[in-house]
C-alpha cells in the first residue's frame, strides 16, 4: 500500500512538471483544462508551484554543495577567498562576500591562528652574518634561494618536538623536514643533506635562516659550503617570513586541531599535511604571484 502510494505521489509530480513546462513555453496553454484531463488536482498543482524552487535557488543550493566539498577536501582549511578562487577555476561567476555569506549561513568557517610566540635561540648578532636575501621572496628559478627554520610542537608524552623544514622560495614547496626530539644540531644538518640529495644544485644558492646557534655553528658552515648563507637581522622574524608562514599554517590548519599524543603522532600528521596537502593541494598566495597551488612540476622535484 505504501510504495503504491509512493509511486503515484511520484507521477502527480511528474503531471505537475510536465503542465509546468507546457505553460512556460505557451501563455495560451489551458492549464485548468490540462489538469482536469490528466485528472489531478487544481488547488494541488497550485500548492506545488509555490513549493517548487526558482532556478536561482536551485544554483544556490548548488555552489553551498560545492563549498560545503571544498571546505571538506580542504580538512576545513580554506575560508572565503580560497574557496572562492576554488569556485572561479572550476568556472563559476561569485564574489568572495556571497561565498562568506553562504559559509556564515552553512556554519562553515576557516580555521584561526593562535598568537606567534618566538622560539629562537639567537647566537651570534655581529656584522658577518649578512641579509642577502633581504626579503626578496620571489626568486626568478627553482633552487635560487632556500629558506630553513625549527619551530617547536608540544605533545603530551613527549614534552616538545621539534620540525625542521627547508622551503625552496620559487615554489614554496616544502623539500626536506625531519621531526626530532632534541634540539641537536645534527637534526638540521640532516635536514639540509636531506635537501641536497633531492635538488641537483648547479648554481650558487642562498640559504636563508634565522641567527639560532643551530646556523651558525661550524658544522652547518662547513655542510653549506659552497651556498651563500643569509640570515635574518636580531628579533625580525619577517626577514624569514614565509617559512614562518608555513610554520604557522601547519599549526593553525592542522596540529592545532589535534589532541597530539606523542612524537610518532606528530610525525603522521606532518606527512599528511606536508606531502598529501601543501605540497601537492593548498592554494598558495604569495608575494605578486596570485594563487595557485605546488601540484606543478618542478625543476628537481
Amino acid at each position: 500500500m505504501k510504495k503504491s502510494h509512493q509511486h503515484s505521489g511520484r507521477l502527480t509530480q511528474i503531471r505537475y512538471q510536465l503542465v509546468f513546462e507546457a505553460s512556460q513555453s505557451n501563455p495560451e496553454f489551458e492549464v485548468t483544462g490540462v489538469l482536469k484531463q490528466l485528472k489531478v488536482s487544481k488547488s494541488g498543482y497550485y500548492a506545488w508551484l509555490k513549493r517548487k524552487k526558482s532556478p536561482q535557488q536551485l544554483h544556490k543550493e548548488m555552489v553551498m554543495e560545492k563549498i560545503q566539498q571544498i571546505h571538506k577536501e580542504s580538512h576545513g582549511i580554506y575560508g572565503a577567498p580560497k574557496i572562492t578562487e576554488c569556485l572561479k577555476k572550476e568556472g563559476h561567476t561569485i564574489s568572495q562576500r556571497t561565498v562568506s555569506l553562504y559559509m556564515k549561513e552553512l556554519g562553515i568557517r576557516a580555521c584561526w591562528a593562535r598568537p606567534y610566540t618566538i622560539t629562537t635561540l639567537n647566537s651570534d648578532f655581529n656584522s658577518r652574518l649578512t641579509n642577502v636575501l633581504d626579503r626578496n621572496f620571489n626568486p626568478e628559478r627553482p633552487n635560487e634561494v632556500w629558506c630553513t627554520d625549527i619551530t617547536y610542537i608540544w605533545t603530551i608524552a613527549d614534552g616538545f618536538v621539534y620540525l625542521t623544514s627547508i622551503m625552496d622560495l620559487y615554489s614554496r614547496k616544502i623539500i626536506a623536514w625531519t621531526l626530532s626530539k632534541t634540539l641537536e644540531v645534527e637534526e638540521v644538518l640532516k635536514c639540509v643533506e636531506i635537501a641536497k640529495q633531492r635538488r641537483e644544485i648547479k648554481d650558487p644558492l642562498i640559504i636563508h635562516s634565522d641567527r639560532g646557534i643551530h646556523f651558525t655553528c661550524r658544522k652547518y658552515s662547513e655542510l653549506t659550503n659552497g651556498m651563500k648563507r643569509s640570515y635574518s637581522e636580531k628579533g625580525v622574524p619577517y626577514d624569514n617570513a614565509c617559512i614562518e608562514s608555513f610554520h604557522s599554517l601547519i599549526k593553525k590548519e592542522w596540529l592545532n586541531r589535534k589532541v597530539i599524543l606523542d612524537y610518532d603522532h606528530v610525525y603522521d600528521l606532518c606527512f599528511e599535511y606536508i606531502e598529501t596537502f601543501y605540497n601537492t593541494a593548498r592554494i598558495h598566495s604569495h608575494c605578486e604571484r596570485g594563487l595557485r597551488t605546488n601540484s606543478w612540476t618542478e625543476i628537481g622535484g
